[in-house]
């Protein structure tokens, strides 16, 4: 993943074409500008070097080419598959858990496909918060880059009350003492530490794919039989109705039985939350066009296949109605996964975990914490945020940002008197909400390209780089996304369960988009762009003038596995 600081150069000299003035140089801005001669116009030396563009063809808008400097990222797998799996495989049973993740996996591949799509045609900086200022209204950019930057506000508390949680397997020390530690260690680090960050964020990224791994190869020697004093279980949990848990509200019936599996959609939601700032790496990218959907192949099959095992091998060992599963996230004994090593019988496997885990929730904490910093400072380069944003360190660091980031994450200390499981599963489902959010405008922004495409009359071969199944990909990204969007508070709703504060929690990204909309929009007066001119055109004839260096042939084995892995 990555967090990035947009800084876009004057290129008002680039496409110099004297005839380009006045009305006729508004007009040339247009997408209707694709039949234009290209190739004219080059940057050259160091600068062409650190660009994926060099050559703008004549009567295509410069702005459409923008630089960018970036953060590069280790990628996160945070607390939403250790801790937050256990109400999952108690309410839907292990089968019910699979295909629900298996569900949000499917959108989750759509949108990898419409993002890989945006970014190969755009990549530009700032990613789907700038591509919804190009193809529809820059309203939408403001609305969607604030939504971002507050879903990592969000974030960053929500991994500290998991660490409250964790450490009660410890101590019973109030929260608030290891909350406390979390919120100055990471202010040290990204205010005064941050040459160190990529290091440390490796080693944290190299532990947790460690620990997923282990816990494997563990569940399945300990499902075999191979744990010395245990038997062989098997399926043996998902027999008698275990295979689907017991549901939730209505326990034990068939709709009880589909409202815990429907619940699991939101939790898979947070766990695989995050995934769509691979875009934001795009305008910085090497051949953007074949890279980028490499990439979010990459992402997507990596992190699926991950998910999906490690969920099928606890879901074997774990029976869905263990008394500390049922409590899941309320303390750090019913984690599924150290339920398991207890159920072993194997004593120092269960403080490794929790140690594990936490250095998940650390690095996934100060992940968050850069990235919105970082994404505050974009929008206030961008005069979508107030100027004092953009003040650095003499050391190039967002302090004021990382200030204004770090502050939010205070309401972790609500913790100590609601109780961290229950702060955990209302920052949770902030976070989950606003990423279905920004997942439903990354299919509506590749909906009007296409939109766009069909007014101007430009096929889909034409594009840089084309997702198979569009544009039924796109219109399954909105749709499932509102879907859960809309639907995921379903239990505040139910009799004798009404609550103010997950009624909130679940649906007030959909208030804070309409607002901001809205608002900005009757503040800057801003309009839609139409269809003949969304820059469709100008952003093919970019690509068309800059051919991308062919790829490297791979031979022998390594090719045959690498049309699965990675080609």
């Amino acid at each position: 993943m990555t967090a990035n600081i947009h800084q876009e150069k004057d290129l008002s000299g680039i496409a110099h074409d004297p005839s380009l003035s006045g009305e006729n140089k508004a007009d040339a801005y247009l997408s209707t500008a694709y039949d234009v001669e290209v190739g004219v116009n080059a940057v050259e030396g160091d600068e062409a070097a650190d660009k994926n563009y060099t050559i703008i063809p004549e009567g295509v808008n410069p702005a459409l080419v923008r630089d960018e400097k970036m953060i590069a990222l280790a990628g996160a797998i945070g607390t939403g598959l250790f801790l937050g799996s256990g109400k999952s495989i108690s309410r839907a049973g292990p089968v019910g858990t699979l295909i629900g993740y298996g569900a949000v996996g499917t959108l989750v591949m759509s949108v990898m496909g419409c993002l890989a799509e945006l970014s190969a045609l755009a990549p530009i900086s700032g990613a789907f918060v700038s591509q919804a200022d190009l193809f529809f209204d820059p309203a939408l950019g403001f609305a969607i880059g604030w939504c971002t930057f507050y879903g990592s506000v969000v974030s960053v508390p929500a991994e500290w009350s998991a660490v409250a949680v964790v450490m009660t397997y410890w101590t019973d020390l109030s929260p608030a003492i290891w909350i406390a530690i979390c919120i100055f260690v990471t202010f040290m680090t990204n205010l005064f530490l941050i040459r160190i960050y990529g290091e440390v964020e490796l080693i944290c990224a190299v532990l947790k794919i460690a620990l997923i791994l282990g816990l494997i190869l563990f569940g399945l020697i300990y499902d075999l039989g191979g744990i010395p004093g245990s038997d062989r279980i098997g399926f043996r949990y998902w027999k008698d109705g275990g295979a689907f848990g017991q549901g939730y509200y209505y326990p034990g019936t068939a709709g009880g039985k589909f409202a815990g599996f429907w619940l699991t959609l939101i939790n898979a939601v947070y766990a695989f939350s995050g995934v769509e700032s691979l875009a934001i790496a795009a305008a910085e990218t090497r051949n953007p066009r074949r890279n980028v959907p490499k990439a979010a192949k990459h992402v997507f099959i990596r992190v699926f296949v991950f998910y999906m095992v490690t969920l099928f091998v606890v879901g074997l060992i774990v029976p869905y109605n263990d008394p500390n599963l049922l409590k899941s996230t309320g303390t750090a004994a019913s984690s599924p996964f150290v339920i398991a090593a207890q159920r072993a019988g194997v004593k120092v496997l269960p403080s490794i975990i929790n140690a594990v885990i936490i250095t998940s929730a650390w690095s996934s904490g100060n992940h968050g914490m850069l990235v919105g910093s970082r994404s505050l400072y974009a929008l206030a380069l961008d005069g979508k945020a107030p100027k004092i944003f953009t003040r650095v360190s003499r050391f190039g660091i967002p302090y004021l940002a990382v200030i204004a980031q770090g502050s939010f994450q205070a309401l972790a200390f609500m913790s100590v008197s609601s109780g961290a499981s229950t702060v955990f599963s209302w920052l949770t489902n902030i976070n989950s909400s606003s990423t279905l959010c920004i997942w439903m405008v990354i299919g509506f922004l590749s909906l009007r390209v296409r939109e766009g495409m069909r007014a101007q009359n430009i096929q889909s071969h034409e594009l840089p780089w084309s997702a198979p199944l569009q544009p039924f990909l796109s219109y399954y990204t909105v749709g499932a996304s509102f879907l859960v969007l809309t639907t995921g508070g379903f239990y505040s709703f139910l009799p004798g369960n009404w609550d103010v504060s997950d009624f909130f929690s679940s649906y007030f990204s959909v208030i804070f988009m309409i607002v901001f909309y809205f608002g900005y929009k009757l503040w800057k007066r801003t309009k839609i762009i139409p269809l003949k001119e969304v820059p469709v055109g100008q952003l093919i004839a970019i690509a068309d003038a800059n051919p991308e260096d062919p790829p490297t042939p791979t031979k022998g084995f390594w090719k045959w596995f690498g049309r699965f892995w990675w080609d």
